[in-house]
């Protein structure tokens, strides 16, 4: 039983909302920093013992509130990739992120956990959402802190994603048929990031790019189909849709060049945390209800903005 409490940034979502859990189950004191203290999820997580904190990424003095008498904290923002009309902008995400960082610094914090991006820290890739979180990198690495950094793979949960096709037996996405992409299931960055806090100094000072399994669209293909009960059928995005959209034709560009298809090892991976869940896996467990509503989804045109 841990007696130490870890804060957790994001924990009404997806990455904080894993770790969170994760946390939780291996007995951890979790302290979940929320804007919205009556939201369900917020609730939820209260009555699952999570000690919840109001604030907002925005006031400094909110996030050092929360960070008072912490060991421990999980560092995620809401990310910029969305577009300022959906989510936030670059420069806030940076903010923001350098801010966590700074304030960790100043309550001592014994180790922090930034997750970040698989295609960030490998250099400038002109997406904004992509290189704010390699400045937010850089500048952890330049502070006084125990740190782990880690790099998730593209999430298995992206596929599923209304307007991916699945309600017409397709999926569309970035790698070619025979091109290997990299995919983490949400739940494994969670029991990730707990191992970490559990043995801090065997990973402090390391950027770890984290994946659970490694596909090509003709292998997403057969298990989709296995998993559906009926032939589904996997293409890229169409080039006449990336030539027309800048945004996925950038994605598609990193996924070519390497730095977003992933470059985790995942064997190293699997004998450092343990069990990685599988694609395979993943469609037939966790994933299963959001396969269900993905095939039954209204026909929608597809948008990652």
């Amino acid at each position: 039983m841990n007696s130490e409490t870890i804060l957790v940034f994001g924990a009404t979502g997806q990455q904080g909302g894993s770790v969170a859990a994760a946390l939780i189950s291996q007995g951890w004191k979790v302290r979940a920093f929320v804007r919205d203290v009556h939201h369900a999820k917020a609730r939820a997580l209260a009555n699952l013992g999570v000690e919840i904190v109001s604030g907002d990424f925005a006031d400094a003095g909110s996030i050092d509130n929360a960070m008072a008498g912490a060991w421990g904290v999980f560092s995620v923002q809401p990310s910029s990739g969305q577009g300022a009309a959906y989510g936030m902008l670059d420069e806030q995400e940076i903010r923001y992120g350098k801010a966590i960082a700074d304030s960790a610094v100043k309550h001592g914090i014994q180790h922090l956990v930034y997750s970040s991006a698989a295609a960030a820290g490998k250099g400038k890739t002109g997406m904004g959402h992509f290189d704010s979180k390699t400045e937010i990198e850089e500048h952890i690495l330049a502070l006084n802190l125990s740190f782990t950094i880690v790099r998730p793979a593209t999430f298995m949960e992206i596929l599923l994603l209304p307007g991916m096709g699945l309600e017409k037996r397709e999926l569309t996405f970035f790698m070619r048929s025979d091109q290997s992409m990299q995919l983490i299931a949400v739940e494994d960055i969670g029991n990730i990031v707990a191992a970490i806090f559990a043995e801090p100094k065997r990973f402090s000072g390391k950027a770890l790019d984290i994946s659970g399994d490694e596909m090509t669209g003709r292998r997403v293909q057969q298990l989709l189909t296995q998993a559906v009960g009926e032939p589904v059928t996997y293409r890229r995005f169409d080039d006449s849709l990336l030539e027309q959209n800048t945004f996925l034709h950038r994605l598609a560009e990193l996924v070519d060049d390497g730095r977003l298809a992933g470059s985790a090892n995942i064997e190293e991976l699997k004998q450092a945390f343990g069990h990685l869940t599988s694609f395979a896996e993943w469609l037939t467990g966790s994933g299963k209800p959001l396969l269900e509503e993905a095939l039954n989804a209204k026909i929608a045109e597809v948008s990652l903005r």
